[in-house]
């Protein structure tokens, strides 16, 4: 009997040439893996730790730029940054390698390009690109130009190229938000030294115009503005610059300063109802109809706004073609000119307190002098006068007379000094007293001494405008023409002329020369 041995069967076959074509395949997607986006995992974390511990922005985006080409194989890379306002063309490009076009990433040629949107909480800052992607899939090593139609970037390069993107996000928007932070903080401090210098007393010699003109310099700092500038209500309409601080020219300062807004601008229309203005470029804005305008790009005009009641307006400009101030800047500018008005309502309120203060101490002395010195010297005066009765010798007669003189010529001083402490504010209109007084002390330097002044009758009450203006005139011409001497200044409102009219009578007298009194007189 003879054996015969067969060959394996076909279904043996079969399972060979399977678990061989799954051993190949394995093998190939290990090699896949090996070159691919995995082999590129280290050097992607690295990087990623890099950029995150770097706080300069700049160096940071230049880092994910060159990690974007060294990772997907391409010779060029570049980080887009958009404006602030993420509208407009790009405010920056940050770039690795040489660009493949001459128009930038936007447009490179041929299909080897691939951008990805720089976003961070859902708002868009700029975009990542890279171009020209060398053969290869990592990138490592020198390679050829991949040819027109050749290998193109894939899904793991995207898958890169987007976690890069979203690394620039994170710090685009960390940096914003920093930044942002520090320039509410520089207005909040500007804005608290504003209150600060507005209300801190009488030794800074803080006025209206210097508090106007304070306002102005702080809110042009912080804007980084060109020129800042306040505007009050003028008395026939419009509105008026009455403190401005710029770093233009002298011309323009000189030409803005005290200039008008015609009331018929839509701009104060807008600021009498309480809205600001801002405008990209004032000078061809059709809501400004001023020619100050001409000199200014980029403005904003804020009411100066307290308890509902407009102040004024600050105006914030930049020259023309400087960038326009960003939504946050606005909205600063804005809450600031509402602190600084307030500002100014209470430095008002406080100068106003003084000033009562010092009215409240001026009525106590005068009360003092008049109740108490006055009182005191005519008492003494009376007891001269009986004494000088009951003088035997003549000289002491004589003498005690002089005193007694002297004594009456002290107490009008004394009512003098008494009726100019009780002025009011110098912002109301001076009386005639008042006026004469201030005449007398602008004479004391060229006379070498002030002169005495003494007031007899009720000068304001008989003495009206017109006669005033001409006494005023005629002390004015008199004190001029006297040569440096001491001087005696008598206004008599009780005078009567030769035919009996009652009149005003000035009279000014050196008593240490032998000129004879100078004497004007009109009736009433």
């Amino acid at each position: 009997m003879r054996c015969v041995l067969k060959s394996p069967d076909s279904a043996a076959d079969r399972s060979a040439d399977a678990a061989a074509d799954l051993a190949d395949r394995t093998a190939q997607s290990l090699r896949e893996l090996a070159g691919g986006p995995i082999s590129r995992l280290p050097q992607l974390l690295e990087a990623m730790a890099a950029i995150g511990a770097d706080h300069d922005l700049h160096r940071s985006l230049a880092h994910i730029a060159e990690t974007a080409a060294a990772l997907t194989g391409a010779r060029y890379a570049a980080v887009g940054i958009r404006n602030k306002d993420g509208d407009g063309p790009t405010e920056d490009l940050i770039t690795h390698g040489v660009a493949p076009s001459p128009e930038g990433p936007d447009s490179p040629p041929g299909h080897d390009v691939l951008s990805v949107p720089i976003t961070f909480h859902g708002e868009t800052f700029g975009a990542l690109y890279v171009a020209d992607r060398r053969d290869g899939e990592s990138g490592e090593g020198p390679a050829e130009p991949a040819a027109p139609g050749g290998p193109g970037f894939t899904d793991a390069d995207l898958h890169l190229v987007r976690v890069l993107a979203t690394e620039a996000g994170i710090a685009m928007g960390n940096a914003r938000m920093h930044a942002a932070a520090r320039q509410r903080t520089r207005w909040i401090d500007g804005a608290a030294s504003v209150t600060t210098a507005l209300l801190a007393g009488p030794e800074t010699r803080s006025t209206t115009g210097n508090a106007l003109t304070v306002v102005a310099e702080k809110g042009r700092e912080l804007a980084e503005a060109a020129t800042g500038a306040v505007l009050l209500p003028h008395a026939e309409g419009g509105m008026e610059v009455v403190a401005i601080s710029t770093e233009l020219s002298d011309a323009v300062r000189t030409e803005a300063y005290r200039g008008r807004i015609p009331p018929e601008s839509p701009v104060v229309h807008r600021i009498d109802a309480g809205l600001a203005v801002f405008a990209d470029d004032f000078a061809t804005d059709p809501r400004s109809i001023s020619p100050l305008s001409r000199h200014y790009g980029p403005t904003m005009l804020l009411p100066l706004r307290s308890n509902g009641r407009v102040l004024g307006a600050l105006a914030l400009c930049r020259v023309p073609g400087d960038r326009p101030f960003s939504q946050t800047e606005r909205t600063l500018g804005t809450q600031f000119a509402a602190q600084a008005a307030l500002a100014l309502v209470l430095a008002d309120r406080h100068r106003d307190r003084e000033r009562l203060a010092v009215y409240e101490d001026r009525d106590r002395i005068a009360r003092d002098l008049h109740d108490l010195v006055i009182q005191r010297l005519f008492a003494t005066g009376m007891l001269l006068e009986s004494a000088q009765r009951k003088a035997v010798v003549p000289e002491v007669r004589e003498g005690v007379g002089q005193a007694v003189d002297e004594l009456d010529a002290t107490i009008q001083e004394i009512r003098t000094a008494i009726i100019a402490l009780q002025q009011g504010p110098s912002q109301a209109p001076p009386g005639l007293r008042t006026r004469i007084l201030r005449e007398a002390g602008a004479a004391a330097e060229a006379l070498g001494s002030r002169p005495s002044v003494q007031f007899t009758g009720p000068v304001e009450a008989r003495v009206d405008d017109a006669c005033g203006r001409e006494l005023l005139t005629a002390l004015r011409a008199t004190l001029t023409a006297a040569r440096p001497t001491r001087l005696e200044i008598v206004v008599d409102a009780a005078a009567t002329l030769p035919d009996g009219r009652a009149a005003v009578r000035l009279t000014v007298a050196a008593p240490d020369t032998a000129d004879g009194p100078t004497v004007w007189e009109r009736p009433l």
